[in-house]
């Protein structure tokens, strides 16, 4: 049976999230603040954790940052902050989901349900793949998913993204890329790089305008968001 840890300060909230949690097969603990719910989770012993962003004690963010290094289950964020901001920060933070309140509880079982399932997937993937998010990179057969749709990249776009991933939050310049996937001092010419970075893009970020994975870091370069 999977253990669900529900960290939500309004109690009544928290039970109707246990119930509907339980009638549909889980084992679920609750903590009502934020640093009760870093010592639960920190203990060990669940399969996920459903996250609220405004927490006594500690703030869900604070969690989720304190969290940056060890966490090892999926936790989805829950708030009734729906500006992007908020959704963003707590994606980048390591959330693995964002649900907007008021949600229904046939909602919030779905999203935990999807969840569990990738990241079941993910523990049993070999270990020449690459899990950042929804994003799978198999380095072996060269294979690239998001989230269970795989997408078709060229040669040097599977380079280029295997290689960012491979070495998360760190910036490189156009012409480091280039020497590095392509083989070949860059001289004066990225723009290879640039185009290159657009198409993979276009193929697995939700909204290409707003990248959630590579992110253009003006005037250093790129970054894989690990």
């Amino acid at each position: 049976m999977k253990r669900i840890l529900i960290i939500e300060d309004d109690k009544s909230i928290s039970e109707i999230q246990r119930d509907y949690l339980t009638m549909s097969g889980y084992a679920v603990d609750c903590a009502f603040d934020g640093e009760e719910g870093l010592a639960k989770l920190r203990q060990g012993g669940f399969d996920l954790a459903i996250l609220d962003i405004m927490l006594p004690k500690m703030d869900g963010f604070s969690i989720l940052e304190t969290l940056a290094e060890e966490k090892r289950i999926p936790i989805l964020v829950v708030s009734a902050r729906d500006e992007e901001f908020f959704k963003i920060r707590g994606l980048n933070l390591g959330a693995d989901d964002y649900i907007i309140k008021p949600f229904s509880m046939a909602e919030l079982v779905a999203r935990v349900k999807n969840r569990l399932k990738v990241y079941d997937k993910m523990k049993d993937k070999p270990k020449d793949s690459i899990q950042i998010r929804d994003l799978s990179i198999h380095k072996e057969d060269r294979r690239v998913f998001v989230q269970d749709r795989e997408v078709t990249l060229t040669q040097k776009e599977f380079d280029l993204l295997c290689f960012l991933a491979e070495n998360p939050n760190r910036v490189y310049d156009k012409e480091s890329l280039y020497e590095k996937v392509w083989g070949f001092d860059a001289l004066s010419d990225t723009t290879t790089v640039t185009v290159h970075m657009a198409r993979i893009r276009e193929k697995i970020e939700a909204n290409p305008a707003k990248p959630q994975y590579i992110e253009t870091v003006w005037g250093a370069g790129y970054r894989m968001h690990g």
